[in-house]
């Protein structure tokens, strides 16, 4: 079992996120459209966030129809005026973000010999797992420290807690960017009461994971990653992980020297590194 069963109580929702204002990247399709649904049905104000406002749009006339209120805030959080235009929208429209659920990401899995003139794959992808969630918690964060109450859930993943995996240079680096950037701002937020809860989500098979061949490797469904989210905003706990990813990043850390030969000899027996030189 990657987790433990995480799915809390409907009336413990409820609790957690009635009236709140909850706003969601990522809530056209996976994980976010999962998360935005619930948080809708038990009673929170949903701000649906993502480029595509037809799917959107679809995601709360869902919530709608359960008996929930959503909002729909097109945006792309790769433009810089884009996220500053969202964050103005919103505040003015509902006055305050109770919770930021920042779930909206960029996946590439590319080798370095396959990225020596493809620099412009680094930066999208920082733009977006970065840079983008960076610009939209400082338009965010003054309010809710403010107000001294407010949660931040981060959906990063599970390749932050083992040894680095060859091929997810890119998406690796602007994950572990923006998890160190949040859990430094943590620690000074915290005295505001505004809680922070990174979720190191394993494989989930959506949309985005699609296009990657992960073989036979088990993973969750989005309504299971979203019962994670869920968690968090129950329980408001500083990390989610898999069990053994302690241990793991410890041996990793530990014992670099190995652990970077195992994900060599790994990478020389995947045919796709050999179509990379």
């Amino acid at each position: 079992m990657l987790y433990p069963t995480h799915k809390p109580r409907e009336g413990d929702l409820r609790a957690a996120v009635a009236g709140r204002v909850v706003l969601v990247t990522g809530s056209s399709h996976g994980i976010g459209r999962a998360a935005a649904r619930k948080v809708g049905a038990a009673g929170a104000t949903v701000l649906l966030v993502a480029r595509s406002e037809d799917e959107l749009r679809e995601v709360a006339a869902e919530i709608a129809a359960a008996g929930g209120v959503a909002h729909v805030y097109p945006a792309d959080l790769s433009e810089a005026d884009g996220i500053e235009r969202l964050a103005a929208a919103v505040l003015a429209a509902h006055g305050r973000v109770d919770v930021v659920v920042n779930n909206a990401g960029r996946s590439i899995r590319r080798s370095v010999a396959e990225t020596y003139d493809r620099f412009h794959d680094v930066t999208r992808t920082l733009d977006v797992n970065y840079l983008g969630p960076v610009r939209l918690l400082l338009a965010l964060l003054p309010g809710m420290r403010e107000r001294r109450t407010g949660q931040i859930v981060n959906i990063s993943t599970w390749a932050l807690r083992m040894p680095p995996n060859p091929g997810w240079s890119a998406y690796a680096g602007s994950k572990a960017a923006f998890d160190t950037w949040l859990r430094t701002v943590a620690t000074e937020v915290a005295g505001d009461e505004v809680a922070v809860t990174s979720i190191y989500m394993p494989l989930v098979h959506t949309r985005m994971s699609a296009p990657t061949d992960f073989g036979e490797l088990p993973g969750l469904t989005a309504d299971e990653a979203a019962d994670l989210i869920c968690h968090a905003l129950v329980a408001r706990p500083v990390a989610i992980s898999p069990w053994w990813s302690g241990p793991l990043n410890a041996w990793g850390e530990l014992a670099r020297g190995p652990a970077h030969r195992l994900m060599a000899r790994t990478l020389r027996r995947s045919p796709r590194s050999r179509r990379g030189k």
